[in-house]
């Protein structure tokens, strides 16, 4: 299968956020590249927790706190997912998530987001973040309200 054939979201992501060669089929991708166009099925349809990064390619924050973020995608894989967005190319889903500022790193749960954190942190406090939201995410996604998108205050 060709690269322009594969979905976007099953493409490994080189170190330049650009999408690379496809992993072989052994070989199981560690970092999701999400778009407008995959977010629904990748994230919020997705049956077990989601990490996700908003990056934007000339952060520098964003470039330092990679290794770490793609460091823990091998850690905790088969627990939870980790991907990434960048929100020069996927404008509409930074915006519904009120993304002002990269890196954003938010915890999704049931497709519910349920934690964020914002710059470069720390590591340990990404990975504790993780851990939490392991422990708790469920509980908190069900204590949640969902958010009707159908609704706008323009009606």
């Amino acid at each position: 299968m060709a690269d322009d054939e594969m979905d976007p979201a099953q493409r490994p992501v080189s170190k330049g956020h650009e999408p690379s060669v496809p992993a072989p089929p052994d070989m199981p991708v560690i970092l999701i590249e999400l778009t407008d166009l995959n977010w629904e099925r990748s994230v919020e349809k997705s049956g077990r927790p989601v990490a996700v990064m908003f990056y934007s390619p000339s952060c520098a924050f964003c470039h330092q706190m990679e290794p770490h973020f793609r460091k823990y995608a091998r850690e905790y894989e088969g627990s939870i997912r980790f991907a990434q967005l960048n929100i020069m190319t996927s404008p509409w889903t930074a915006g519904r998530y009120g993304i002002r500022s990269t890196p954003t790193f938010k915890f999704f749960c049931e497709g519910k987001p349920i934690q964020e954190m914002v710059g470069a942190v720390y590591p340990a406090l990404l990975k504790k973040m993780v851990d939490e939201v392991l422990v708790h995410g469920r509980e908190c996604a069900k204590n949640s309200t969902t958010i009707d998108y159908d609704i706008t205050g323009y009606g």
